[in-house]
């Protein structure tokens, strides 16, 4: 007999949601505390619309593709699945490489406000992205539309 901590594929898009929202979140506010202590330049300003721009574009050109295959393949795989599967094999090694360089990245020599500006704009690309998963969560809820 496996222990496989199963659930449905509304909690699976519940768990794709948070995971993108909370590290997403996580950089966005990482981002702002390093360019806040960044030493004050005329700089900021333009660092951050940069950030802003970029995160938005890798949000729409990127990200948004990714999210969508995640619920395609949340959806196909219906109820009953291990809660740890919302992502496949190959998306949690991605997930434990982007956090091995996310430490190599914080320990790096870059200017906080260059760090702050990559870590805005990544933590704002997965906050945008993580939409998709949120409706199509709300979808499959109560609370979604009825048909």
């Amino acid at each position: 007999m496996r222990l496989t901590p199963k659930a449905s594929g509304r909690t699976h898009l519940l768990a794709a949601g948070l995971l993108w929202s909370l590290v997403g979140l996580g950089l966005f506010c990482a981002g702002v505390i390093w360019m806040a202590r960044a030493e004050s330049s005329w700089f900021v300003p333009v660092l951050l619309a940069a950030a802003v721009v970029t995160g938005v574009a890798k949000a729409r050109f990127v990200l948004d593709r990714r999210a969508r295959e995640i619920v395609r393949r949340i959806e196909e795989r219906g109820d009953g699945r291990c809660l740890g599967g919302f992502l496949s094999w190959k998306s949690w090694l991605a997930v434990a490489a982007m956090a091995a360089l996310g430490q190599v990245f914080r320990a790096s020599s870059l200017p906080a406000l260059v760090r702050g500006a990559i870590c805005l704009a990544v933590g704002l690309a997965l906050l945008i992205a993580s939409r998709l998963a949120w409706m199509a969560w709300i979808r499959r809820t109560r609370w979604g539309p009825r048909a």
